[in-house]
């Protein structure tokens, strides 16, 4: 049987809704512990950081006054035209020295132009200032300082003789603003008020901190989660193995806390109580079997070949329960341990180990002798991997094994409890001589690479691959397996509550059957 695999370098198709949610879903927590870092990384470097105090001060430029209109608006024009000019001015260092002149500050101009900001709003003759330090009263003195010194450089500018250098304005004795030489002076700039002591920093800003760095945090989150997504190459769901390798999933077995670091019976009771047995595990179990037999119903394979990828996917644990969930329902079941480099199935089916295959296939023990039936179902015996030989892939490919197989077949279905796939090739030897093989897939374990890999293995020796049993599946999730439990039937008349009787007589009831048959009494 041939399957048509895709490469595992195949690019991977796009992403859907569903599937961005599923990976929020899966990775929700490593998303989470991103957002937090991130937050907690951002609140410490906002504690580091200095208090910074902000202090606005104004000025505006005014031209004189005048009664005629058209002056007036003619006025209100210059400033406008004036008021930008003068920003440059207020951002020169002639102002810086002279607030630093006047506050006795121990900096240069260059510093205290870096902490102070001018603005001019639109359409307006004002100039707004912006003092920035640690301190809040240094800040709120710089503010009003600075208005200050801008209207003394300004009116050293409008008074100074024409053509006098902007560096002889600088040597001018520093006038207070609105002293005796305001009167020849065309346009000047008035301080509007003392600038407001800052109560509270304004950098550092701790929630706009706090939330810049959840939101980055939150996309590391999601960007870590998109390439795990990406390079996450395990199988999880049944999908994943049908569209990608086009071989049919006959069975989905779930978690079973049971069998948690262990291959053992889950249901190891009564004939009965086996084909009873609840459970998800249970009902798995039957589905798998139900769908075996509809493999091919014409010819039904009679020798299976249990394998996986790798160890520890659990083919051994489901070899042996689908084994007894096939003899519960009543077919004959041999089971086969092909495991001839570490066999398990003794252990699992705690019966005599030390005799088993090997002996019948070298001819020292017969068959019959060394098939051993397991108690809780007569019609379930196990056969033993029997000593480990030198060279178990030459046995399991001899035709004696061939022979064997075929013999157990005529009275029993044979399930072979095979070595994995990809380190030793006794699974694929195996697969010519049965009539199809079982690939065991855990869930979350098994790589695409891996199971391509296997699948091809079996391609190369001509095996029939039967189709594929996802195990571990998690009981939680959105590719989680789906149990809804027992179905029960109907109450059986003994378990089924009594129906009303009626508080008349019989004799009552038979005159009410009289009556509505026309006066005739109906004959029961």
């Amino acid at each position: 049987m041939s399957t048509a695999t895709t490469p595992p370098d195949a690019p991977q198709a796009a992403l859907d809704l569903a599937d961005y949610l599923n990976v929020l879903r899966v990775y929700w927590k490593a998303i989470v512990a991103f957002t937090l870092l991130a937050t907690l990384a951002a609140a410490g470097w906002t504690v580091l950081q200095p208090k910074i105090y902000s202090s606005d001060s104004s000025g505006i430029v005014v031209t004189p006054g005048s009664d005629n209109v058209s002056l007036a608006l003619a006025g209100d024009s210059l400033a406008k035209a004036k008021v930008k000019n003068y920003e440059s001015v207020a951002k020169s260092r002639l102002v810086a020295d002279r607030v630093i002149q006047a506050l006795d500050l121990k900096t240069t101009a260059d510093a205290l132009l870096g902490s102070t900001s001018v603005k001019v709003p639109l359409d307006t003759a004002e100039i707004t200032v912006t003092a920035q330090s640690t301190d809040p009263a240094t800040a709120q003195r710089v503010a009003d300082a600075w208005v200050n010194g801008l209207a003394a450089q300004v009116e050293a500018i409008e008074t100074a003789p024409s053509g006098d250098a902007a560096g002889q304005t600088s040597a001018v004795a520093t006038p207070e603003a609105g002293s005796s030489t305001n009167a020849d002076t065309a346009v000047r700039v008035l301080p509007l008020g003392k600038a407001l002591l800052p109560t509270s920093p304004t950098s550092p800003n701790t929630k706009v901190n706090l939330a810049l760095g959840a939101l980055v945090g939150l996309a590391l989150g999601v960007a870590y989660a998109l390439i795990r997504r990406h390079l996450d190459r395990r199988i999880r769901k049944a999908a994943d193995i049908e569209g990608l390798f086009g071989v049919p999933v006959i069975g989905t077995l779930p978690v079973d806390r049971r069998l948690d670091g262990k291959s053992t019976i889950v249901d190891a009771g009564t004939a009965a109580q086996l084909h009873d047995a609840g459970g998800a595990m249970a009902e798995a179990l039957r589905e798998l079997r139900t769908n075996l037999s509809f493999l091919d119903v014409d010819q039904p394979p009679r020798v299976i070949v249990v394998t996986s990828s790798m160890q520890a996917e659990g083919k051994s644990t489901v070899t042996a329960n689908l084994a007894v969930t096939m003899a519960a329902s009543g077919e004959n079941v041999v089971v086969v341990d092909g495991d001839l480099r570490r066999p398990t199935l003794m252990d699992v089916f705690n019966l005599v180990p030390g005799v088993g295959v090997t002996d019948v296939l070298t001819g020292t023990a017969e068959l019959v002798d060394v098939l051993q039936p397991w108690g809780a179902l007569p019609n379930l015996s196990v056969l033993g991997s029997g000593r480990i030989p030198p060279n178990p892939s030459e046995l399991l490919g001899s035709r004696a094994m061939k022979n064997m197989l075929t013999t157990l077949a005529k009275d029993a279905i044979v399930l072979i409890d095979a070595p994995p796939l990809l380190p030793v090739t006794d699974a694929a030897v195996l697969s010519r001589a049965a009539d199809g093989a079982i690939v065991v897939i855990r869930t979350g374990k098994t790589t695409q690479e891996q199971l391509d890999q296997s699948l091809g293995n079996l391609e190369k020796v001509k095996g029939r691959i039967l189709g594929a049993v996802l195990n571990y599946v998690p009981l939680k999730g959105r590719d989680a397996y789906s149990y809804y439990g027992t179905y029960a039937s109907a109450p059986t008349p003994s378990s089924a509550e009594p129906e009303p009787v009626d508080d008349r007589t019989g004799e009552d009831t038979l005159d009410v059957l009289e009556a509505a048959h026309g006066g005739r009494r109906a004959r029961i």
